[in-house]
């Protein structure tokens, strides 16, 4: 399982994480809920090694390995290099941790991306995409996608809850972000709500019913009494 005990993070003065905990196990889906600002990506960040000078435990459970090793990272806005092409793009991915490159056909006949043309010249979908390829055709324990949805229409949305629910069924442990609050539920088995940083609250499926609401109630409560005496 993939912890995160106790994490703190703090810019200066601006505390971004104050004292978040979770755990992402094989075989599920774990949505990472939050508003912009809540501190989502700070802690995917801290999680993979992307940053340092926080406080806490990361690790995986079972080893003690960093999870950079075990797990595949889907950043929100991938980075491509100029006058790269996109099957370039995947073959530096493998290469720079010492894999062999496998056939990309099989799942490029899914994703159908233009792999010989440059990547930075793509559109923000089919980055999306092959951000996606790169992971998915290296069998990582984990994943942890920062907004796999953004950018991706309607068909490609559909496609990615199918990949998502295959590589749980066989024991991929799953830690997703996005501000597409349904297409995160539809998918995962718990959701942890960041407010300001904290965890607000740990949420099993069955308890999702009320998510949504609690969010908003977090979130504006203020408001909703102004729209009451508005509505």
């Amino acid at each position: 399982m993939l912890e995160v005990i106790d994490l703190h993070k703090a810019y200066g003065r601006h505390h971004v994480l104050r004292g978040v905990s979770l755990g992402v196990r094989p075989g599920t889906i774990h949505a990472l809920v939050g508003a912009n600002g809540a501190g989502k990506t700070t802690l995917i960040n801290c999680l993979y090694g992307l940053e340092s000078g926080f406080t806490g435990t990361v690790r995986e459970a079972a080893t003690g390995r960093p999870v950079r090793e075990i797990a595949g990272l889907v950043p929100y806005e991938p980075y491509f290099y100029p006058r790269l092409t996109g099957r370039e793009y995947v073959e530096f991915c493998l290469q720079a941790r010492g894999r062999a490159v496998p056939d990309l056909r099989p799942w490029n006949q899914l994703l159908e991306l233009p792999l010989d043309q440059y990547a930075d010249e793509y559109s923000a979908g089919m980055k999306k995409k092959l951000a996606l390829l790169a992971v998915l055709v290296q069998d990582f324990a984990y994943l942890i996608l920062d907004e796999p949805f953004n950018g991706l229409d309607l068909e490609a949305n559909l496609l990615l809850k199918e990949i998502l629910k295959r590589l749980r069924d066989r024991g991929t442990g799953l830690l997703l972000t996005s501000h597409i609050l349904s297409a995160l539920l539809e998918v995962a088995g718990e959701a942890t709500v960041l407010v300001g940083g904290q965890v607000q609250r740990h949420y099993q499926a069955a308890e999702f019913g009320t998510l949504e609401a609690d969010l908003l109630a977090a979130l504006h409560g203020e408001k909703l009494a102004q729209l009451g005496a508005l509505l």
